[in-house]
């Protein structure tokens, strides 16, 4: 049996109220194992510091501060720091269940892989807003289908809100690259070209809070469109039509709505089907009319806000032959020495 000594890091941006959350959880951890936890503050004005002088005797727990790089910049400074041999990458708007190390500890004694990603899931805390927005995000029938449940272990790809890494994957990968977001799946796919395997523990899941409104669920998941186009040129291996369907969606709605209009109804009516059946299995997963309503708004801002990204990228990198940091410099971050 593998004896894992693992390093929680965890960056953090001005939420210290999301750490306190997260640490709190981690004390509740079950199966007694060895961990460190490494927060690193990501040059907040709102620094976390005082919160995480409350768990200093309770908990292995260490704190840095550095000059704003980024999530993947400071995950790397972290995992730099840690003492740990095993990674787990979290995000701070995360809460972790109780059972989240004995199913990391017991599917990495079944079927050892040097990086690992786990499912989010909604708490019954959370807002109907955020439950929302996480059926949009993790449906089979939407683009969480896209993002990922595979268990196939050579090209499932992590997200680094819920992530495991080895160190000596870390060491031979160097880690994070500067874009954001799209710094974990581009981990992912070299990971796999030198050799390391990946795999979903479907059971590791977290609560992931997504403190987000309507708006900035547009902007996230529009920055998720225009970043794919850039992985496919950097790795054209993992080019997928699958990658096509929010822009075709977008495009075929629009295309149905004037169809509509000059009489024709079929097109029309395939969408009102395809919202009819992800309502129902929202209302039927979340038990609330308001949240399968709402679930709606989402898949539909999910679906525009990807495939116009998605589109925008593709035109400039393909078409124009732009180079992605010209043509996107807010996509991507400057790393710290």
């Amino acid at each position: 049996m593998n004896t894992f000594y693992f390093s929680f890091i965890i960056p953090v941006y001005n939420r210290p109220d999301e750490i306190e959350e997260l640490v709190r959880s981690i004390t509740q951890l079950n199966g007694g194992y060895k961990f460190e936890i490494v927060i690193v503050e990501d040059g907040s004005t709102i620094p976390s510091k005082s919160i995480i002088k409350t768990y200093q005797t309770q908990l292995d727990i260490s704190y840095y501060f550095k000059n704003n790089t980024g999530p993947g910049d400071s995950r790397n400074y972290g995992m730099k720091k840690a003492k740990g041999n095993y990674f787990i990458i979290l995000d701070s708007d995360c809460i972790l269940p109780k059972e989240y190390l004995i199913e990391v500890n017991k599917s990495l004694n079944i079927n050892y892989v040097d990086c690992f990603g786990g499912p989010d899931n909604a708490h019954h805390t959370f807002t109907n807003l955020q439950k929302a927005i996480n059926f949009a995000m993790t449906s089979f029938i939407t683009t969480g289908g896209i993002r990922g449940g595979k268990t196939k272990v050579d090209k499932f790809q992590p997200r680094s809100f819920n992530m495991g890494l080895s160190k000596k994957a870390f060491e031979a990968s160097g880690g994070f690259g500067s874009i954001h977001p799209g710094e974990d799946p581009d981990l992912s796919i070299r990971l796999n070209k030198l050799g390391f395997k990946t795999k979903l523990i479907s059971n590791a899941y977290v609560y992931h809070k997504r403190r987000i409104s309507w708006s900035k669920f547009y902007m996230q998941v529009n920055k998720f469109g225009m970043v794919r186009p850039i992985l496919n040129q950097w790795h054209p291996e993992t080019k997928r039509f699958v990658y096509w369907l929010p822009s075709l969606f977008s495009i075929g709605f629009i295309f149905a709505v004037i169809s509509f209009l000059l009489g024709v109804k079929l097109f029309l009516l395939a969408y009102g089907f395809y919202f009819l059946l992800a309502f129902s299995i929202a209302f039927f997963s979340t038990k609330s009319l308001i949240i399968a309503l709402q679930s709606i708004i989402a898949i539909t801002i999910q679906f525009f806000g990807y495939g116009y990204g998605f589109l925008k990228s593709t035109i400039a990198l393909t078409i124009f032959g732009q180079e992605p940091e010209q043509q996107f410099p807010y996509l991507f971050f400057k790393h710290g020495k």
